[in-house]
């Protein structure tokens, strides 16, 4: 369903698809929001979601997607926050939020996110602080956080990293 730029919304139906393991509605840009029944979507390991601006919010019902290992939420640029319910992901081993640059907080159940080893949240420019429980996130190699421009402070507990070959942080 890539470059489907006039696309508003996704059938419900779309959840029927159970045996779907690579979801890509990138550069679908009119696209405002996600039908919950994505969340059936049991076998999806990768779910691109790359320049969807239009997007303000996630299903909370995303938090089913287990067997899910990528996440690329690029230049969503209007989303605000993300659900809880993500913490959920715990196979997930790459979360792009790269110039999602109107999300505002991130849930502290990210901090659940165990076997993540990228996280890149480039340019995430209205973020003002990061969950302390990112630090329980050990398996990270790489993560980035360059241009977070109004972040204040970074919590000590990043100090658990210590896997992390990686860190950006150049604003």
């Amino acid at each position: 369903m890539r470059y489907c730029s006039s696309l508003t919304s996704l059938p419900n139906e779309l959840g029927n698809l159970t045996s779907l393991i690579a979801l890509n509605i990138s550069d679908c840009s009119s696209l405002t929001s996600l039908p919950n029944e994505l969340g059936n979507l049991t076998s999806l390991t990768t779910l691109n979601m790359t320049y969807c601006s239009s997007l303000t919010s996630l299903p909370n019902k995303l938090g089913n997607l287990t067997s899910l290992t990528t996440l690329n939420m690029r230049y969503c640029s209007s989303l605000t926050s993300l659900p809880n319910e993500l913490g959920n992901l715990t196979s997930l081993t790459t979360l792009n939020m790269r110039y999602c640059s109107s999300l505002t907080s991130l849930p502290n159940e990210l901090g659940n996110l165990t076997s993540l080893t990228t996280l890149n949240m480039r340019y995430c420019s209205s973020l003002t602080s990061l969950p302390n429980e990112l630090g329980n996130l050990t398996s990270l190699t790489t993560f980035n956080i360059s241009g977070c421009s109004r972040l204040i402070s970074l919590a000590n507990e990043l100090g658990n990293l210590t896997s992390l070959t990686s860190c950006n942080t150049r604003n």
